[in-house]
């Protein structure tokens, strides 16, 4: 299986890494400008990495409820669906170099709006421009990346990014966590709202200063890999044609949409209102969770060589929702967080056995298009799950609610299983490679 093959090969190249990080960075022989853009994704991730780690548990703190959460959370999703095509049109028109600086320039000053205007409408409105403004990063983020490498160095480089987008995650939420404490200790007397608002404020500072090298970024003319902001230039929906295999996957992998959307949102905000647990450790916890998902992340392949991909994928899918489940009877801080952390591995490890299964069966030729749809799809489901799921939480509370959403984890699973494995032949595009890995 193609995209399995390569997943054991970024483990490879992980074990590589950390064997010897100076021979590896030689060997990969990445130029100046790939080291100047990772220097520019380093401070958008930073900073930004705080920011919606803390930004609804800031909320809370403006007597922000579910419902206002979910409502906010959901504009948020809607504007980044909507500005994807328009900022794919604008990095054909543009070029990648004009739209970077845009997104780094209105991201951080809308970010730092929504963190003084603090009036749900406006909270909205605002959300909804934000998910606009940072949909840009996501349309220039991989062929910008692209463009700096080679074909030989880019998965390294690709690695490369998203390892330490997750370390700076993971750091961020211990500075968030033991912030206020450290301020109490150097004699600086804040209230919490004041603490969070600063963070808030100086992540968007942060995450700003990736302006600074952005200048000096050389971008080429456009490359061949260039294509990847096709699928989200609006010509695959024109293309598209019904398929068989995409029509019974699409609706399954927009109910998991929902599944997630429902409650990371709201995970942080479950620890704090539901549990009581004190800003430290959720810091804390939310950082454990960033470095498992990452050891996690690197098992997959394993997990699927030996289950086979759609056993290992409902394992992985059954896991989540069991976890969910437990959480909604649990009241124990200990056990919410050990569930807490299983869920997010679980549901982390799925991913690429979902898009695994979705590149296997799609043929070479109509795989953008697929996985455009794939994600406009999942936007669109996940934009309502999470509206939807604050109004519940408001209503219902966290406990029946949360093991509504473990029964639709659970449905997903065993749906995937029944409707997709029967049906499932080898990959259309790989047929031969296939057969030779299984024997």
């Amino acid at each position: 299986m193609e995209v399995l093959l390569q997943s054991e090969a970024e483990t490879g190249r992980a074990i590589s890494f950390w064997n010897n990080p100076v021979v590896w960075l030689q060997e990969k022989n990445l130029a100046r400008n790939f080291w100047v853009f990772f220097t520019v994704a380093l401070f958008f991730d930073a900073g930004f990495s705080v920011y919606f780690f803390l930004f609804n548990l800031y909320l809370l703190d403006f007597h922000f409820n579910e419902r206002a959460i979910g409502l906010v959370g959901g504009a948020f999703t809607l504007g980044s669906l909507a500005g994807t095509l328009p900022a794919g049109g604008l990095a054909r028109k543009l070029g990648l170099r004009p739209l970077l600086f845009l997104c780094f320039t209105a991201a951080p000053l809308l970010g730092a709006l929504r963190t003084l205007w603090m009036w749900e409408p406006a909270q909205i409105g605002l959300a909804f421009l934000a998910g606009v403004a940072m949909c840009i990063w996501g349309v220039c983020f991989l062929p910008a990346v692209a463009r700096l490498t080679t074909e030989r160095n880019r998965a390294s480089a690709f690695s490369l990014i998203f390892s330490v987008s997750i370390g700076t995650a993971a750091l961020g939420g211990v500075v968030c966590g033991y912030l206020p404490q450290w301020l109490r200790m150097a004699g600086i007397a804040m209230q919490a709202a004041e603490t969070k608002r600063l963070i808030l404020l100086a992540s968007c500072a942060i995450a700003a200063v990736g302006l600074v090298p952005l200048r000096s970024l050389v971008l080429t003319s456009a490359a061949p890999e260039d294509a990847q902001i096709g699928m989200v230039s609006g010509s695959w929906l024109r293309r598209w044609k019904p398929d068989r295999f995409l029509m019974r996957f699409l609706p399954l992998m927009a109910l998991w949409s929902v599944v997630l959307a429902a409650f990371t949102p709201f995970s942080n905000v479950f620890l704090s209102r539901q549990l009581h647990i004190p800003m430290s450790r959720i810091g804390l916890i939310f950082s454990i969770a960033q470095v498992t998902q990452f050891c996690m992340g690197l098992l997959t392949p394993v997990v699927i060589r030996a289950f086979g991909l759609m056993n290992g994928l409902a394992a992985m899918q059954i896991a989540a929702a069991v976890a969910l489940g437990c959480m909604a009877g649990a009241h124990d801080a200990q056990l919410v967080t050990v569930l807490y952390l299983t869920f997010f591995a679980a549901q982390w490890m799925s991913s690429p056995g979902l898009y695994n299964l979705l590149m296997n069966e799609t043929p070479d030729k109509d795989r953008s298009t697929a996985a455009a749809m794939t994600l406009f799809c999942n936007a669109l489901a996940g934009s309502a799950a999470t509206a939807g799921a604050g109004i519940l939480f408001t209503q219902f509370g966290y406990p029946r609610v949360l093991l509504g959403i473990a029964l639709l984890a659970l449905a997903a699973a065993i749906l995937f299983r029944l409707v997709i494995a029967p049906r499932r032949g080898a990959p259309r595009c790989c047929r031969r490679r296939t057969s030779a890995f299984q024997r």
